[in-house]
């Protein structure tokens, strides 16, 4: 059976416990626990920290493990999304910072760890390529060794003018997925699979789910509005958000009982958790919590809780 769980950025305010305790409260089955150093954020939903990897010791470890044994929450995976193939000074900081994050999902017994490849948004495709052979290798030894599954999440990151012309994570179609897994063919390299990304691209979003169905290793649930009225006047070579916008599950324009029905039909046994930017739902703490109680109404048809 399918876990429902919800990402913790929409609660970056609260503390582990506390998010444990709501998603609890609410029904949720799991929690994707977001890991970024412990610092100021980035950029929109970054620099969430709700498991401080860098301090997880085998007291902390322990605490964890029974808090969420007690409360009846699981971890589905520990989140961490920054870009390891840019051209800065600190881009091997990201990579050494994930490979905690491997560890601290060996140590909790939660095997995945979510995240984006990267890309250096003023080069090709072929020169990312290259970066990609040489930094991600190591990085999928390691999770090997400590057997974690990563699930690279397909968003483009198109969304600000500092991220184009090429977009700052490459993993975004199922052409690159396909060359991403023939150059590492690991059993532990895989996707966590969103389909609101591909409905803003025009692609499909249910085919790719029987081809990739032993890489999908964890889902997303987050909804994409197409604004047609405003496409029409930009175009698609605009930044995405000019002509479209996320939006909860159930308000936008993917068909969540075929994403559903894909799902079963391959048989994933995995976590789908809420993803929410939606930002009629940002104003105050109420309204995110309304936000995962909606969604959780919404989801809830396509997985029922026993």
């Amino acid at each position: 059976m399918i876990k429902l769980g919800f990402v913790s950025a929409v609660v970056a305010d609260l503390s582990f416990e506390a998010t444990v305790d709501l998603a609890a409260g609410l029904g949720y089955d799991c929690v994707e626990m977001l890991c970024w150093p412990v610092g100021k954020a980035e950029r929109r939903y970054a620099g969430v920290t709700h498991v401080d990897v860098s301090s997880l010791d085998d007291k902390r470890v322990k605490a964890t493990r029974e808090y969420c044994e007690r409360k009846g929450v699981s971890i589905s995976g520990l989140g961490y999304y920054p870009n390891y193939l840019e051209e800065s000074p600190q881009a091997p900081s990201y990579a050494e910072h994930f490979l905690k994050v491997i560890d601290a999902s060996a140590k909790l017994g939660v095997g995945i760890a979510n995240t984006f490849i990267g890309r250096n948004h003023t080069k090709s495709l072929e020169d990312n390529f290259k970066l990609f052979e040489k930094v991600w290798p190591p990085i999928i030894k390691h999770a090997e060794q400590k057997k974690v599954k990563i699930g690279i999440e397909n968003c483009p990151m198109f969304f600000s003018g500092d991220e184009w012309p090429g977009g700052k994570n490459m993993a975004f179609s199922p052409v690159i997925w396909r060359r991403m897994f023939k150059t590492i063919p690991s059993e532990y390299f895989g996707l966590n699979y969103d389909p609101s990304h591909m409905v803003w691209m025009q692609m499909n979003y249910i085919r790719p789910i029987y081809e990739f169905k032993d890489r999908i290793f964890h889902a997303h649930i987050k909804d994409a509005k197409i604004l047609p009225d405003r496409l029409a006047e930009v175009g698609i070579l605009a930044t995405p958000l000019e002509y479209h916008s996320p939006k909860l599950p159930g308000l936008g324009d993917v068909n969540w009982g075929k994403y559903f029905s894909a799902l079963t039909d391959i048989g994933f046994k995995g976590s789908a958790c809420v993803e929410v930017e939606d930002r009629a739902f940002e104003e105050s703490f109420d309204d995110r919590k309304a936000s995962l109680i909606q969604s959780r109404n919404y989801v809830r048809q396509f997985l029922p809780r026993l």
